[in-house]
């Protein structure tokens, strides 16, 4: 069948291997000391915090475009979105840390010129991208972070 399953579901090495924020204890440590930086750009995700429950700070490739932090909603090509993703739809204001700089915007979804314009670049970023949008139906939303 190929990389591909259409249940939601990812072959175990392509799991494995999307899932930043399930780092070890270690991992997320040495990011909080490295002030978000382990050598790949990484950004340090907090959105506002829901009616229940601690605020989650989710580690995630992103792409700067002069004052916006572009995020690409990926999941690693499941069917459903991720979880910060409908934390940002339900509560558009976001923390980022990119290195030791921490910004507090506001989130919307891309338009179809400015998704044209970011995905190439992501892809060069991070190749795999382009086969998480081929190992799914749905369209992975792209994320612009920008200042009200």
């Amino acid at each position: 069948m190929g990389p591909r399953h259409r249940a939601g579901r990812l072959p175990r090495f392509r799991r494995d291997q999307t899932q930043p924020a399930r780092t070890a204890p270690a991992g997320k440590f040495r990011h909080r000391r490295r002030n978000g930086w382990q050598g790949r750009g990484l950004a340090r995700l907090q959105p506002s915090p829901q009616e229940v429950g601690q605020p989650r700070v989710t580690p995630t490739l992103y792409l700067r475009d002069g004052d916006r932090v572009v995020l690409p909603a990926s999941f690693g090509g499941r069917a459903d979105h991720p979880k910060w993703y409908r934390n940002l739809k339900a509560n558009p204001k976001v923390h980022i840390q990119i290195r030791g700089q921490h910004l507090d915007l506001v989130a919307r979804d891309a338009t179809d010129d400015e998704r044209k314009r970011y995905w190439p670049k992501l892809i060069r970023i991070y190749p795999p991208y382009r086969g998480y949008r081929d190992a799914t139906d749905r369209v992975i939303p792209l994320v612009v972070c920008e200042q009200q």
